[in-house]
């Protein structure tokens, strides 16, 4: 068994955690404004954002991520290319590590954006409201009341959703991005041991999933220390 390219692979692991730390911070963030625009009364914000969940979540990762890196990159050349800029070439290359992250980010956002929607419909609905009769505008609201008791209840459907999308950082190999996947694809290629690089690079997939599980799975039972003591 030719192993003389696992240092090569393993090479691709930090790559591939900083996809998915990008896309999760990114992800989160436009889950709690797309969670929270789902629920306003406002028509034009709550319609936004149902739209963006369908649709997000209609539609394959695979072929999101090619639409967004060839889409985004064809629309930003053209916005270039009419205001004049892009230097003697005309044109700007988009980084396959941003278009990846951002993509991946935009991708799970829709997901999250529907954990975060359940786990604020959680919360005792008289509570808002007594916080706004004390004075506290939705915005006060939405940081100091619901967001704190928020997270009790997204948690589990939190860590389903980053369990996937850590697994989902393979698909930025396909723009390029020399990630563990890419690297495993190229070592068993060269090496002609494919079976051996890519049970490797599960391998390494299933480590960070389950360690990442037994991280949350910790965060969780110490936000549900109090209710158990209550009950």
């Amino acid at each position: 068994m030719n192993t003389s390219y696992l240092p090569y692979v393993l090479e691709g692991v930090g790559l591939t955690l900083s996809v998915a730390v990008g896309a999760l911070i990114l992800s989160t963030l436009l889950g709690i404004v797309a969670a929270a625009a789902r629920l306003s009364s406002h028509p034009l914000p709550r319609g936004i954002a149902t739209a963006y969940a369908t649709l997000i979540r209609g539609v394959p990762d695979l072929v999101l991520m090619l639409l967004i890196f060839y889409g985004g990159q064809i629309a930003l050349n053209a916005v270039v290319q009419r205001l004049g800029w892009g230097g003697e070439t005309g044109s700007i290359d988009v980084d396959p590590f941003v278009a990846g992250t951002i993509t991946i980010g935009f991708i799970y956002g829709a997901y999250f954006a529907e954990t975060f929607r359940g786990a604020m419909l959680s919360i005792p609905v008289g509570q808002s409201e007594a916080a706004l009769a004390c004075g506290l505008s939705r915005a006060q609201v939405l940081v100091r009341i619901v967001l704190p008791q928020m997270i009790r209840h997204a948690l589990p459907g939190f860590t389903n959703n980053w369990l996937v999308l850590v697994k989902s950082t393979a698909l930025v190999s396909v723009i390029g991005l020399t990630d563990l996947m890419y690297r495993a694809k190229q070592a068993g290629a060269a090496s002609r041991a494919a079976f051996f690089y890519f049970v490797v690079a599960a391998a390494i997939y299933l480590a960070i999933t389950s360690i990442s599980l037994l991280a949350l799975r910790a965060i969780e039972h110490r936000h549900h220390r109090g209710v158990r003591r209550a009950t």
